[in-house]
């Protein structure tokens, strides 16, 4: 059995804050557009897989509030909703998809993951 820890990575100027809890708490709230995108994001989808692999899972509540991301974000957010997808049977997922309402790109990029990910169960919230 893996030991969880919770993940935090402070917030930058081109960095999301991020806090994972082994409790079943996700938050990722910021801009994206890391010099290296799959290298800043190596320690969450690690750190999710472990998640998933522990003999007793919790259900995972994910709050995104992503105010803007560039295109190499946006394939990793595809990944990890692709993570989470290949455990929505085992495992109880919820995924708010937080945006300021005058942000229309930032309300189509949502609408474009609950598009490609049908059987999640992502919700769209304005903030």
């Amino acid at each position: 059995m893996i030991a969880m820890n919770e993940l935090l990575i402070e917030e930058t100027q081109y960095t999301p804050s991020i806090k994972m809890s082994p409790e079943g708490q996700i938050e990722i709230k910021g801009k994206s557009y890391p010099e290296n995108t799959f290298e800043f994001y190596k320690p969450v989808m690690v750190w999710l897989t472990d998640y998933f692999v522990q003999d007793s899972v919790p259900s995972l509540k994910v709050k995104f509030e992503i105010t803007y991301f560039n295109s190499s974000s946006s394939k990793l957010f595809f990944d990890f909703f692709d993570l989470l997808n290949e455990h929505k049977d085992s495992v109880g997922i919820t995924i708010d998809w937080c945006y300021d309402e005058e942000n229309e790109s930032a309300m189509e990029a949502g609408e474009d993951f609950i598009d490609d990910f049908p059987d999640l169960s992502i919700k769209l919230v304005t903030v």
